[in-house]
């Protein structure tokens, strides 16, 4: 398997079932998602990747995220498209794997993973149908070339953020919802009164999304 990962086996086994991705964030790891993998629905397989460069003992990030000497923050954007793709290529290789309904993928990314959870869904709509981006914004130039000409019609999403992140500014998650909006796909938006972090209303929130 092209990534480390840890799962949690569906407690109702179907024919086929559903799969929940989740990416983490910058310099955390595989562990820190998976936390709640016992509070998700019983018929998903739960797969929590561990992202491929390695920071520094236990944490990991999917994209090296550099600063200039002016303080500017700026991302690997050659980093950013091989994770994309190595995502991309991960989904195809848990189905191979295990018993996964390929038409019912969700990926539920926090902070840096829900970027490329953005990234991977724009570029192989194919490939998943749901995200939930959590604590993130949406950087189209992750995406692939030309991913406006995707078919996007089975693409939801569900984005949330805290008001008072300190680490990627709210005003750059509320512009997810005008750029989806212009593409098409359906999106739920919501805030809620915390730092850069999943509060116990969002993961509510989110649950019962993937209800519906």
């Amino acid at each position: 398997m092209s990534l480390f990962y840890i799962i949690r086996e569906p407690k109702i086994k179907l024919e086929k079932n559903p799969l929940l991705l989740l990416l983490h964030g910058y310099g955390s790891n595989e562990e820190d998602l998976f936390s709640f993998a016992s509070e998700l629905p019983d018929t998903y397989y739960v797969v929590s990747a561990r992202a491929p460069y390695d920071l520094m003992y236990g944490s990991y990030a999917w994209y090296a995220i550099n600063f200039d000497a002016d303080e500017n923050k700026f991302s690997d954007m050659n980093q950013a498209s091989q994770s994309r793709d190595l995502i991309a290529n991960f989904i195809d290789e848990l189905i191979t794997k295990y018993p996964i309904d390929a038409q019912n993928i969700t990926l539920i990314g926090f902070s840096q993973g829900s970027i490329l959870s953005y990234a991977v869904a724009l570029s192989y709509p194919k490939k998943v149908q749901r995200v939930v981006a959590m604590s993130g914004y949406l950087n189209t130039e992750m995406a692939r070339e030309n991913f406006d000409k995707n078919d996007l019609s089975n693409l939801k999403i569900f984005a949330s953020h805290g008001t008072v992140d300190q680490v990627i500014p709210v005003d750059w998650a509320r512009k997810v919802v005008p750029a989806l909006t212009d593409l098409g796909i359906p999106v739920v938006y919501k805030e809620y009164p915390i730092g850069h972090g999943v509060s116990p209303q969002n993961f509510y929130d989110f649950k019962n999304w993937l209800a519906n």
